[in-house]
């Protein structure tokens, strides 16, 4: 049992769609180990990855403080009550007289991250504002200085800043804020399902759709192939297939042109061959039916008579066989209750007894003179056996199915399929005068596959045989009787 689907463009979508996987996999893999060496071996990186980690909490940050300045700056007099009021056990705010003097100096990153506050309060609040940063901590989820799994997002990262500002009446507020990121709020683990959910599933759905569409233009020649292939069975004279597509598909259009061109052929000299044949032996049949008028021997003479009658029968039917392989007719609808009536009403003025239940409410999509010589063939093969015949037309969603019912003697199960193939005879005869040549049933066959249907025999328990002709109706309904 294999894995794989059965058809050409799954599996093509499978190998696509994996190998894509399997590639931004690695490329992910690759890009982990690559950054994971940079941290722990350059020092220049951590600090760039630490200003990284630190933007959003500093532009957050800058944005309360251009608010505080713009505020005092507007309304001195209540500007104690306003920072009582907003400050908070993370974002502790107090006045203070004069700037503090004992400043360490700040690390490299920190004074870039200095640089950015004082910028983007200044940009907010239109003017220069003294702003020294005193202290800065990146910190994990557990309020511990982070570590190399906070730098890489794997762990909620929050800033701790500590930092005092000048105001318009020349008090210096001394800040002690902790901001996160706008997203450590969230675990760890959904966190990673997010960035999964946002960055790997969208990239799943975009690459399948892709590869879908791809593939699909990919193998559309290849179906239209096969279906010309299946559809060759059905009519040889279809229409060749268009030459377009890539260079392959090309190829394997001209071949299969060529190979329908070759078919036709063999066929046509195939049909020429034996109504040469056939001409040739009906001179000398002529010859010796002549001669055998000049025959005294009566006895002798009818004997001539009857094996002469034979071969005439044997190479009608024979080109009878050939030529319902061969259809030169067009294409047409055809009204199948006017083409039983008349078959019913020929075959009761031999003496025979036919029966039509049901009927078909839309056309029949096929060749008119071999669908009549297949129904034909059926009703005479029924008759040959048993005077009374049933005719049941059965519409079904696809088509409709036509079952010739007797009640002779049946045939043996394992020669049903036999007697379908040319030339085969039962080897004891449903009727002992029955005759023939054992080629009705093969024409009716034939012509069954060219209208793209089946015929198929079967035994029914109270006795006698069904021959079942499956056809599909391909045309607009009838209207009236």
């Amino acid at each position: 049992m294999t894995l794989l689907p059965r058809t050409l463009y799954g599996r093509l979508v499978v190998i696509l769609v994996t190998g894509m996987l399997a590639a931004q996999v690695l490329t992910s893999s690759i890009w982990y180990d690559v950054r994971h060496s940079q941290v722990l071996t350059s020092s220049i990186w951590y600090d760039v990855r630490h200003s990284q980690v630190l933007e959003i909490p500093t532009r957050l940050i800058a944005s309360r403080l251009a608010d505080i300045v713009r505020v005092a700056r507007s309304d001195p007099q209540h500007i104690e009550l306003f920072l009582h009021n907003l400050s908070t056990p993370t974002f502790n705010l107090e006045l203070r007289n004069a700037a503090d003097m004992q400043r360490n100096p700040l690390p490299l990153q920190d004074q870039a991250t200095e640089s950015l506050l004082r910028s983007l309060v200044d940009e907010k609040t239109a003017s220069r504002t003294a702003l020294n940063l005193l202290n800065l901590t990146l910190l994990d989820s557990q309020g511990h200085k982070a570590g190399v799994d906070t730098l890489f997002g794997s762990s909620p990262a929050a800033g701790q800043f500590t930092l005092e500002l000048r105001l318009a009446d020349g008090r210096w507020l001394h800040v002690q804020a902790t901001e996160d990121q706008g997203w450590t709020s969230m675990a760890p683990a959904d966190v990673l399902l997010d960035y999964f959910l946002r960055i790997y599933l969208v990239r799943i759905i975009v690459v399948a759709i892709i590869v879908l569409l791809a593939v699909r233009l990919a193998v559309r020649p290849l179906n239209q192939l096969a279906q010309a292939a299946q559809a060759l069975g059905q009519d040889i004279r279809r229409q060749p297939l268009s030459i377009k597509g890539p260079v392959e598909v090309q190829r394997a259009a001209q071949a299969f042109n060529l190979m329908q061109q070759r078919l036709l052929a063999s066929m046509a000299e195939r049909t020429r061959f034996l109504a040469a044949v056939s001409h040739d032996l009906r001179s000398p049949i002529t010859r010796l039916r002549l001669r055998t008028e000049m025959l005294d021997d009566e006895a002798l003479k009818q004997r001539f008579r009857n094996d002469l009658t034979d071969m005439e029968g044997l190479v009608s039917t024979t080109l009878e066989f050939v030529s319902s392989g061969e259809i030169n007719e067009p294409r047409q609808n055809i009204d199948l209750n006017a083409l039983l009536q008349s078959l019913q009403a020929d075959l009761q003025d031999m003496g025979a007894t036919i029966t039509l239940n049901g009927r078909a409410s839309r056309p029949v999509s096929g060749y008119a003179r071999s669908l009549k010589r297949c129904i034909q063939n059926l009703l005479e093969n029924a008759v040959r056996y048993a005077c009374n015949v049933q005719v049941l037309v059965d519409e079904h969603r696809d088509g409709l199915s036509i079952t010739v019912r007797d009640s002779g003697p049946g045939i043996a199960a394992q020669q049903l399929t036999q007697v379908l193939e040319p030339f085969y005879r039962l080897e004891s005869s449903r009727n002992s005068r029955s005759g023939g040549y054992g080629l009705g049933l093969s024409i009716a066959h034939t012509v069954a596959v060219a209208h793209g249907g089946t015929l198929t025999l079967h035994n029914r328990p109270e006795g006698g045989l069904d021959a079942l002709l499956t056809l599909k109706s391909q045309a607009p309904a009838i209207t009236g009787q």
